[in-house]
């Protein structure tokens, strides 16, 4: 019986200071041996994970938290913002001092010339300061957009724009979604191209944004490091990402 199991990126395939652990390319390359396949689930842009999908030699992969899906480099889904509710949300930020970041699937462009909480987000992930272009959106199919805003302050944008999803990921940063949009979703319409059964779907996480994923696959798995609701959300909880995690799960699920 075919099997396939999903990646998320940042606290799952690569630690703490994202490198990829040796044990974890290892892993992967044995998965495929045994007929498994791999897949990548990630909030990132797939501009963000070209080095690691050419690494791990994966080309199927959920990206934008599920609104970009993408089987052996076709497009099979996407899922955009809706531009006019993206002027409104961009207008009303701006009065706020709220910087944004506008996302397709090629590059990232910020509402402004520099601010620390955009410096600070994506240098979290080893990403430099996007230059500006406030205008990005328009007429260009968007993704996703990360609003940057001190938690809690997300709450009224959330309210006011009921057609989009703001999931935080980090103390400065909140990725803004289509409504509706998930990891999960994503996933679905990839196992629904492939014919797969959901019981031979696996997915490992360790974050807000892959709660749906954990729960919408046939076995969701939690890294040690993960937030305590994507381990509550999951069938089974493996060692932290640092300490051999996804070997020790798949060992766990007898998948290599």
């Amino acid at each position: 019986m075919k099997k396939i199991v999903f990646f998320d990126i940042d606290g799952t395939l690569l630690d703490h200071e994202k490198n990829l652990p040796a044990s974890t390319k290892k892993a992967l390359q044995l998965l495929k041996d045994n007929g498994v396949f791999v897949a990548i689930a990630t909030g990132r842009a797939p501009f963000m994970f070209t080095g690691l999908r050419e690494e791990l030699e994966i080309d199927s992969f959920v990206s934008f938290n599920g609104q970009f899906v993408v089987f052996e480099n076709e497009i099979i889904y996407e899922n955009t913002l809706n531009e006019k509710e993206l002027e409104k949300l961009f207008q009303q930020a701006k009065t706020n001092e709220h910087p944004l970041v506008f996302m397709n699937d090629k590059t990232m462009k910020s509402s402004v010339r520099h601010h620390t909480y955009i410096e600070e987000s994506l240098g979290s992930l080893n990403f430099t300061h996007p230059d500006e272009d406030a205008r990005f959106y328009v007429n260009r199919k968007m993704y996703q957009s990360l609003l940057f805003c001190k938690e809690q302050e997300e709450q009224k944008y959330a309210v006011d724009y009921p057609n989009f999803n703001f999931i935080r990921w980090h103390p400065y940063s909140v990725d803004i979604l289509p409504k509706g949009g998930s990891k999960a979703e994503g996933i679905k319409k990839m196992i629904e191209r492939l014919g797969f059964e959901l019981k031979d779907v696996y997915a490992f996480g360790d974050g807000m944004n892959d709660l749906e994923m954990l729960k919408a696959v046939g076995t969701g798995v939690a890294m040690g490091n993960g937030v305590e609701e994507a381990k509550a959300h999951a069938d089974l909880v493996t060692s932290d990402v640092s300490d051999d995690g996804i070997w020790n799960g798949l060992k766990e699920l007898k998948l290599i």
